[in-house]
């Protein structure tokens, strides 16, 4: 029978309670993750199982050649991983000016100048190996399993992925991995990847070598450059991920953890700084002025943002400078009640995917998210290994006299960001929201509905969201209630009602600890915008 998959009707799902739980965008990802917990694994291979298993299930999004980050708690104290790629060795300016155009601004979008060494693989070796309790073969293999025998493609899925077909079918490699029988999948449909399943046994018998400078590596070194590209496997022996301290910002009684620059985290925690000068309690859960307020803090964030973070040796300030009290107070005076705005970047003194989170019941929490950026990334897909690669590389400048300015080796800002929130050092919840810059929109949309308002993790994840884009442009979803929507427009916010919520509104992820989880466990969440499921046991 041929079925129907839209659902005409709003739904609401319902949290999950359990003392291990693993909640991803895909079912059998998040099972796969359960699995690994139920064999005696950690919450962090769980997480490592459930991220190997997004690669195959969920290709639009991700793959073998992703980028990742990852905040832990390992029972004690916060870490951070950075597993962002970096670029060739031959990548300048002049490199890009030369073979594309004298005047152009950034790496091309697509194809095999976008890709910079993907790092996802090496910060799944790092974590088994420091904080795993299993064989990272067995950590991997519910995802080679499933990438031999196949598994029936999913609703959202299949709508990404044929509407990536036409813009991708011509790059190297992405027909004969994605594009079985001439075309994307249907709903339904059987998909094998045998590719990446040869990948992830690999990967496995050598942790992680193999894609680092060994056979993986040269074979991607071979095929970029059979077709113009300048990715070596020295470029691949090279890298290694960076152990890191997240950056953090209070926030009613409770501290926000982000990666720090290269990446976007910070625009969350400058606008919660911006937010916690405002009684948002008082102006209800869905007013106006609180959803304008919001509003307003997000676009001040992203005005710095966007003008200052790079790889942090780049840039002309620090975080700390970004997060200063006094600064941050003459930035909030800037917001107008009843108007919206369009801010610039402040002066400082001299001187956005899929995202997974795993918590067991020794107490690691775990937040992670990869991500090959725009749909399918590049659209390069190595064939033999199936290594379907990002283009994160877009990300950087030409500009000679920007921070983001490409270089050997250098890291572009990057989108995908994971959070972690903790309360008087001891931690409360792992969560993320992927989607390009909806990202840090999404954590301070939920943080508000759960922090300020109470709202529980799931009726927080399923509220209508709102989309800063540039200027005065706003998107929001068609569930927005029209008296917000309206109020909204008669402040001068431009509105558009999108009703694509995949990418627009991103898709979140949310494990928050109730008590000891040896008794009270934890409450899960996951987001309905995708093909997700919260699981636990």
């Amino acid at each position: 029978m041929s079925f129907d998959y839209t659902n005409p009707y709003p739904s609401a799902r319902i949290p999950v309670f359990a003392r291990n739980v693993c909640a991803t965008s895909h079912p059998l990802a998040a099972q796969a993750g359960l699995a690994v917990l139920r064999q005696g694994g950690s919450a962090a291979d769980a997480a490592v199982a459930a991220a190997a298993t997004l690669t195959v299930v969920e290709p639009v999004s991700n793959g073998l050649g992703s980028d990742a980050f990852c905040i832990l708690w390992d029972g004690k104290q916060l870490h951070g991983l950075n597993a962002s790629g970096k670029a060739p060795a031959a990548w300048t300016p002049g490199y890009f000016q030369k073979k594309y155009a004298a005047d152009a601004k950034s790496p091309p979008v697509r194809g095999i100048d976008s890709i910079t060494v993907p790092g996802a693989v090496s910060a799944w070796v790092a974590m088994n190996k420091r904080f795993g309790k299993l064989p990272l073969a067995d950590v991997l293999a519910p995802a080679m399993e499933i990438a031999e025998r196949g598994y029936a493609v999913p609703p959202v899925v299949q709508g990404k992925w044929a509407a990536a077909a036409p813009l991708l079918k011509d790059q190297p490699g992405y027909a004969h991995s994605f594009l079985p029988h001439g075309r994307a999948p249907e709903v339904g449909e059987l998909f094998k990847f045998p590719g990446a399943a040869a990948a992830l046994k690999k990967i496995a018998a050598t942790r992680g070598v193999a894609f680092y400078g060994g056979e993986i590596a040269q074979a991607i070194e071979k095929f970029s450059t059979a077709h113009g590209g300048s990715l070596k496997a020295s470029d691949f022996e090279r890298y290694q991920p960076e152990w890191v301290t997240p950056v953090s910002q209070k926030y009613h009684g409770h501290e926000l953890h982000e990666i720090g620059p290269n990446g976007q985290g910070i625009t969350a925690l400058i606008a919660l700084a911006i937010l916690e000068r405002f009684d948002l309690k008082a102006l209800g859960l869905d007013s106006v002025n609180s959803q304008h307020l919001q509003i307003e803090a997000i676009k001040l964030a992203f005005a710095d943002v966007y003008k200052y973070v790079a790889e942090p040796s780049s840039m002309a300030i620090t975080p700390a400078q970004m997060l200063d009290a006094d600064y941050i107070k003459g930035r909030a005076k800037l917001i107008r009640m009843n108007k919206a705005q369009s801010f610039g970047p402040g002066n400082f003194a001299k001187g956005g995917t899929v995202y997974l989170t795993a918590a067991d019941e020794n107490g690691m929490m775990v937040s992670f998210i990869q991500s090959n950026y725009m749909g399918f990334g590049s659209g390069c897909v190595e064939p033999s290994f199936g290594i379907s690669l990002q283009n994160r590389g877009h990300a950087f400048s030409l500009d000679p006299a920007s921070p983001n300015v490409v270089a050997p080796g250098k890291r572009p800002f990057h989108t995908i960001i994971p959070a972690f929130l903790t309360k008087a050092g001891q931690p409360v919840m792992s969560f993320g929201v992927m989607g390009a810059n909806m990202q840090p929109q999404g954590h301070v949309q939920t943080l508000v509905r759960m922090l300020d308002f109470g709202q529980n993790p799931q009726a927080a994840c399923d509220a209508p969201r709102w989309r800063f884009n540039q200027g005065l442009e706003l998107n929001v979803e068609a569930n927005m209630p029209a008296a917000v929507a309206q109020g909204l427009k008669d402040r001068g916010h431009q509105l558009e009602v999108i009703n694509d919520s995949y990418q627009d509104f991103g898709a979140g992820q949310f494990i928050w600890r109730l008590g000891d989880p040896k008794t009270a466990g934890y409450v899960a969440a996951s987001d309905p915008r995708r093909d997700g499921l919260a699981a636990g046991w």
